[in-house]
């Protein structure tokens, strides 16, 4: 199998019929250098001062990671509700739930010498498989080019098939994991079921990501946006961010007896 690439012109619905076929698709350039370059400044000094707080052998010894994403880069939030990527959500999502909220949004940023990460999913955070329902999907924007040199993440294509696939994905699934290679300002789109991982830093510079996921409304999010990032912040984003962020009703779930204007029903 070959990893599915689309120009940025393409349709989103030939893109959310290779993600479902596939389990990942990218779509090249999809937003303009400055931008990423704009999101890369605003990175730098999180990056550096709290970067390797979360060391460990799965994230990496060699790799850097920021949460708290738009508290800390108000630009990124213009690839978090990127129209292309809301339209592929809402062709994955919506069929299981109201509304859809961020999951996690991580910075990353891998450095020479770093090696594989094991590959694994991001639906794996929560207790059950429901064949058929994606839980989450996830957009990953190369903020630099993302070469195989560079350690491009890696997807086991297929493998969001397998309802029975263990850890053991990295032999199960050998000959179908590739390296999303794409220039900067390009998003790598997998499903929550798609076993993944970050490439091996085989170059003499970091490359940077910044990982966008998106779970159905009804579940709990894996990072707590109301307490990562301040109040006063989230009301200074658009009300399309404020909503994904989960200022909103999911139904019933979540009701605010007293809205302040900062809550928004369905």
């Amino acid at each position: 199998m070959s990893l599915k690439y689309f120009d940025a012109s393409a349709d989103t619905a030939d893109v959310i019929t290779a993600l479902q076929d596939d389990g990942a698709a990218v779509v090249n350039s999809v937003v303009d250098s400055k931008v990423v370059d704009a999101i890369l400044g605003e990175l730098r000094t999180p990056f550096d001062e709290v970067g390797r707080c979360d060391e460990s052998d799965f994230n990496g010894y060699k790799t850097l990671r920021v949460s708290g994403i738009l508290a800390i880069s108000p630009t990124s939030a213009e690839l978090v509700a990127h129209p292309r990527v809301m339209e592929v959500a809402d062709g994955i999502l919506l069929a299981h739930c109201i509304n859809y909220r961020i999951g996690s949004l991580t910075a990353i940023e891998i450095h020479p010498g770093e090696t594989d990460q094991s590959l694994h999913l991001d639906d794996g955070i929560y207790p059950v498989r429901m064949p058929g329902m994606q839980l989450q999907i996830s957009a990953m924007w190369a903020l630099e080019d993302f070469t195989e040199e560079n350690g491009a993440t890696r997807v086991a294509l297929g493998s969001h098939r397998d309802s029975n696939i263990s850890n053991t994905a990295e032999v199960q699934y050998e000959n179908n994991i590739v390296q999303a290679v794409m220039p900067k300002g390009s998003v790598l789109f997998y499903l929550g079921t798609t076993w993944h991982g970050g490439g091996a830093n085989r170059s003499d510079k970091p490359r940077a990501g910044l990982i966008n996921t998106y779970a159905l409304g009804w579940l709990r999010q894996e990072e707590n946006q109301y307490l990562n990032v301040p109040r006063e912040i989230a009301e200074q984003h658009s009300e399309i961010i404020q909503r994904l962020m989960g200022y909103q009703l999911h139904g019933i779930l979540g009701v605010f007896q007293n809205p302040d204007g900062s809550w928004f029903e369905n």
